[in-house]
């Protein structure tokens, strides 16, 4: 075991695929000489050239509809938008090219290709480099969507995403990347997609939460512990296809659920979370299923202030743990 960086999982996984499989491709702006805006790809054109690692065109559209054509003629494109936050332009081509490409030919075609994107808050990005878009591609039969946050989770899961038949969405939360740490094996190893993990067992609550959150959520139960309320989290990891068996089974075992995200409350992905428990757990239940998560107002502020009133933070889901747990 090693100790990295959330950043230094992505280069690792991304740099074993490439060595594992010479189809695999990386495009995107910025992703080839100046190694990424975040220097994730640090390396890759040094080590496999300009026809495996390509600078693109600041033309999202352009590096997702290329991947798609890519994919379709046996390659495996590992295509980077460089913020999520500039993913629109490319909203036709993943949902109605690449997320349908499967159904449309019948079973003819696959695509497999990944996008990766850092999202998220907590950097002062402000208006355009802080946006959480996950909702916005949820409803897309067709498209897997990745969003691990731990060094671990994150290499095993892109090398999954890279591996898989179909097109994933690999979100990364960019405030993650240097900010935490954690054990990443030597040796080979592939996590599956669409299962979820326990990263804290308890008995008394269930909270459910993913991205920055996530860890967020890890601190305010050790804080509650001290408080003698055992909190239960549990990372998705994968949120396309979700894992209800685990998810619902904490609930169960708890009997009281708390969904924290980052993105705006109303019709965020945790509010899918949120219906399943309700839907599916309901006798079990000990109270109400209750939501934590930014507010809905258009975009995160670039002021610090008003960023950190924006995002949940340790404090506020505290006491909504808090609240939950009296209730």
């Amino acid at each position: 075991m090693a100790v990295k960086m959330v950043i230094e999982a992505v280069r690792e996984a991304l740099h074993e695929e490439m060595k594992r499989d010479d189809r695999v491709i990386v495009m995107g702006e910025d992703v080839g000489r100046d190694g990424g805006v975040f220097r994730v790809t640090e390396g890759l054109l040094r080590e496999y050239g300009e026809g495996r690692v390509i600078d693109s065109p600041l033309a999202e559209s352009s590096i997702v509809g290329v991947a798609v054509g890519m994919s379709l003629n046996g390659l495996i494109p590992v295509a980077e938008i460089q913020f999520a936050d500039f993913i629109y332009s490319a909203v036709d081509q993943i949902i109605s090219e690449a997320a349908k490409m499967r159904y449309r030919s019948g079973g003819a075609f696959s695509c497999p290709m990944v996008v990766r994107t850092p999202y998220g808050g907590g950097v002062r990005g402000g208006l355009y480099h802080s946006q959480s878009v996950e909702a916005v591609f949820a409803n897309t039969p067709g498209l897997k969507i990745v969003a691990p946050t731990t060094p671990y989770d994150v290499k095993g899961l892109l090398k999954a995403s890279i591996r898989d038949p179909d097109p994933v969405l690999f979100l990364e939360h960019k405030r993650t990347y240097r900010l935490i740490r954690g054990e990443v094996p030597e040796e080979e190893y592939v996590l599956p997609i669409g299962k979820a993990d326990i990263k804290r067992p308890g008995k008394d609550l269930t909270v459910v939460s993913y991205g920055l959150m996530l860890h967020f959520s890890l601190e305010a139960a050790e804080r509650l512990s001290k408080e003698g309320v055992d909190v239960e989290v549990v990372d998705p990891r994968t949120l396309v296809p979700l894992d209800k068996e685990t998810i619902l089974g904490s609930v169960k075992k708890t009997g009281k659920a708390l969904v924290v995200y980052e993105a705006n409350r109303t019709a965020g992905f945790g509010a899918e979370i949120a219906a399943t428990i309700a839907e599916e757990a309901f006798d079990y239940l000990d109270g109400p299923v209750t939501r934590l998560a930014s507010p809905d107002v258009p975009a995160m502020p670039y002021n610090a202030k008003l960023e950190a009133l924006f995002l949940p933070n340790v404090d506020r889901i505290s006491e909504a743990m808090r609240k939950l747990a009296g209730y």
